[in-house]
């Protein structure tokens, strides 16, 4: 019986890939690519994250499935759709390739046509098991966002709401509704 040769995070994170993938206990997954809308509520989200960490200066925001590790020995590596980390937790204050022991304040992951519920919830319990504060999951078709925490809360916001007080976000306001702007 042949033996599987898992690969950690850093090995994962220098092999070419033809499209979206994850490494998931040690082993790629391939995903299927989400589509435009999708592409579109990433943009809307990162910009309003954007906004703010420009008017603050206390972190930075990131996009395009940044590779953030949530388990080790076997690694995962997720692809963030979009987060924010503040400096405090950015070793020497350059944002590295993957954060692996001082995970982001926030991850958001925009629902794609192709996922399924079971695996996006399992992917908000990895991330707040890594240290993780809060996890946002935005629907596009239902055009609401939900707010999981690390204190193990949740709440859902309509497209009518504004999200608002987050704590490592001070002063961050956006009308959820901005979020869907454009599709």
């Amino acid at each position: 019986m042949a033996t599987k040769t898992l690969l950690t995070a850093d090995e994962y994170l220098a092999t070419p890939s033809d499209g979206p993938s994850e490494l998931v206990r040690g082993e790629i997954v391939e995903m299927s690519p989400p589509g435009v809308r999708h592409g579109v509520v990433c943009g809307n989200v990162y910009f309003a994250l954007r906004l703010w960490t420009r008017s603050t200066q206390l972190g930075v925001a990131f996009t395009n499935d940044s590779a953030v590790q949530t388990e080790f020995d076997p690694d995962t590596v997720r692809g963030a759709d979009v987060g924010y980390v503040s400096h405090g937790r950015i070793p020497d204050g350059v944002p590295k390739t993957k954060f692996d022991s001082r995970a982001p304040e926030l991850c958001v992951e925009v629902l794609s046509p192709s996922d399924r519920w079971p695996d996006v919830l399992a992917k908000v319990a990895e991330y707040l098991a890594a240290g993780v504060d809060e996890v946002w999951i935005v629907d596009p078709e239902g055009r609401w966002v939900e707010r999981h925490r690390s204190d193990t809360t949740s709440q859902r916001h309509a497209e009518s709401e504004e999200l608002k007080d987050v704590p490592f976000l001070p002063g961050f306001t956006s009308p959820v509704a901005e979020f869907f702007a454009d599709v």
